[in-house]
């Protein structure tokens, strides 16, 4: 029996980071892959990300929701409408198991709908710890599903913590790392140079509103700004995202001499990582991803406050003078020493096929409409 599993996507980011999943997911022959897709992919402030997906040819469906404005009033109709619009198309399409990652109100959307239709949900990415409003989405997420795939050990004690069955709960890694072991060995430097007008040594900035610190957002990445600019690296930055405070983010970056993109696709994305002198910003690229490169990162205020790190990360604030400390300090022989055996907690990018089999082996059981509806046969 073919066993139907849809994944929602809201970001680029989150679409970067399932890739590899998804795409051992449609290629097996007992499972049938819908996407659904929304949000920030339709907005062309943002990229228009949707063509990358369109590109991949999976069973797609789209779902007409966007921010309409750079508010918090914005974020939250936006979550209030995906849930109306997902209620249909979940009735209409009746998957067997809804699959989420991380902490977005995307996600969070699809894991209420699917609890009040008894749909068992899959979680990836539970039990981590953030800041702000994401930590408590991701953890909201958690008691609402069924399934979880946390990356870390820590992740899945957090789990277990929060009275879920401990049956229910698999180590898996992040398959965010996946497609770094098929990008990092055969990145075309030639390529990405020429693409990106690298000239020199440079400076990679992906840098997010958070949601409780929105009226600060421009003052946020100006600090970062101008730190960066008083070196004398190249500076290729990426929009941030669409919440709250983003485009007001984008106004701000518009004011400086820098290398802008709406969007990167995320095979340049990974081959840019394994090219950057620097990360900052306050992506979870710089937390989970750039170890895999022992890539030095100065991650920026508070976004990922208390998630695993690995000894690359460099943790600042919202200041300049911090900034550049930071950026002189990751040339140091102390710096580099801590670095050289630098280890990724996030797993050995195998999450992907450990996804995949789990979901392919699980069984169901409907009637019991509760916490217990699995068992590995």
């Amino acid at each position: 029996m073919i066993k139907k599993v849809l994944y929602i996507t809201g970001t680029r980011a989150d679409y970067g980071l399932m890739h590899e999943t998804l795409k051992l997911l449609n290629n097996n022959k007992k499972i049938q892959l819908d996407i659904v897709a929304t949000g920030m992919h339709l907005m062309d402030e943002f990229g228009y990300s949707i063509d990358e997906i369109k590109r991949d040819n999976f069973k797609l469906h789209i779902v007409e929701q966007t921010f309409l404005k750079d508010d918090e009033k914005s974020m939250a109709g936006f979550i209030g409408n995906l849930i109306t619009d997902l209620t249909n198309l979940f009735i209409e399409l009746k998957p067997d198991i809804i699959l989420l990652l991380g902490d977005r109100g995307e996600m969070l959307a699809g894991a209420v709908v699917a609890s009040y239709l008894q749909i068992p949900i899959a979680h990836v990415h539970g039990g981590d710890v953030s800041s702000t409003v994401d930590d408590s989405t991701r953890h909201a997420i958690t008691k609402l599903a069924n399934i979880h795939f946390p990356a870390t050990k820590k992740s899945a004690s957090r789990i277990k913590q929060m009275g879920e069955n401990p049956d229910n709960i698999f180590v898996v890694g992040a398959p965010g790392l996946d497609s770094i072991i098929s990008v990092k060995d055969n990145i075309d430097e030639e390529y990405l140079k020429n693409k990106y007008n690298i000239q020199k040594d440079f400076v990679l900035i992906l840098q997010h509103p958070v949601s409780l610190e929105i009226n600060d957002s421009t003052f946020q990445i100006s600090q970062t700004l101008e730190a960066v600019t008083s070196t004398d690296y190249q500076v290729i930055v990426v929009y941030p995202n669409a919440d709250a405070g983003g485009r007001a983010m984008i106004n701000k970056i518009n004011e400086y001499d820098v290398d802008t993109y709406k969007n990167i696709p995320h095979d340049d994305f990974i081959g840019l990582l394994g090219l950057a002198n620097i990360l900052i910003g306050n992506s979870s690229s710089g937390i989970i991803e750039s170890s895999s490169f022992k890539l030095p990162v100065i991650n920026v205020g508070t976004r990922q406050q208390g998630r695993e790190k690995a000894e690359n990360v460099i943790d600042v604030d919202y200041n300049y003078n911090e900034i550049l400390d930071a950026i002189n300090y990751i040339n140091s022989d102390e710096y580099l020493e801590k670095i050289k055996d630098c280890v990724n907690p996030y797993g050995d990018g195998k999450a992907s096929a450990r996804i995949c089999k789990i979901l392919n082996d699980i069984k169901i059981n409907k009637e019991l409409l509760n916490k217990e509806f699995f068992e590995i046969v």
